[in-house]
């Protein structure tokens, strides 16, 4: 997905993940702090992947609580979907799982009563330690896209997928540098 049709705070976040995983060692002055998003660190949350398929909540921001109406830590990621979109949904985070680099979801969510906001999920592999038992984690970024006075405070209760955008596994291509001298 072109950076440019993306909310700014998962271009935030992305570009992030990309910074830490380039670099992993370097301390980055120009890395994005908390009290510089605090809109985005409230739509945070990680989801854990089990050994029987679920993508479990182990936490979220108060924003996307609210936003969800519920608390989801132990929740199954997955059940916030249905029928096909779950299906797409499990195998968009298997490709995000194996080829560890981020995708971004973009859907609708709809409350009970019919209102619907436009939504970005961005999901993103965290770094793992060499243990073969440290369980695989994923962070995200529940977006929406505008219209959350027009859910009129009622909770997100069924979504839809719009458009996956799988992981950029694509290695960047060698570039030829042309010096000139005039001496």
């Amino acid at each position: 997905m072109p950076d440019r049709t993306i909310h700014p705070n998962t271009r935030v976040l992305l570009d992030a993940w990309r910074r830490m995983n380039a670099h992993p060692d370097a301390a980055d002055g120009d890395a994005p702090r908390v009290h510089d998003h605090p809109e985005l660190v409230e739509r945070l949350f990680v989801i854990q992947h089990m050994k029987d398929g679920a993508w479990m909540f182990r936490n979220a921001g108060e924003t996307l609580t609210g936003l969800l109406g519920r608390q989801l830590t132990n929740h199954n990621f997955l059940h916030l979907w249905t029928g096909p979109d779950r299906h797409m949904m499990n195998a968009f985070l298997e490709a995000i799982r194996l080829d560890s680099a981020p995708g971004v979801v973009r859907g609708r969510g709809e409350t009970l009563t019919g209102q619907r906001v436009e939504l970005e999920v961005t999901l993103m592999p965290l770094a793992r330690h060499m243990d073969a038992q440290d369980p695989y984690r994923l962070l995200g970024l529940y977006q929406t896209l505008g219209g959350e006075p027009m859910l009129k405070g009622r909770p997100v209760w069924r979504h839809r997928v719009s458009m996956l955008v799988p992981p950029d596994t694509r290695k960047p291509e060698p570039r030829l540098k042309l010096v000139a001298s005039n001496a």
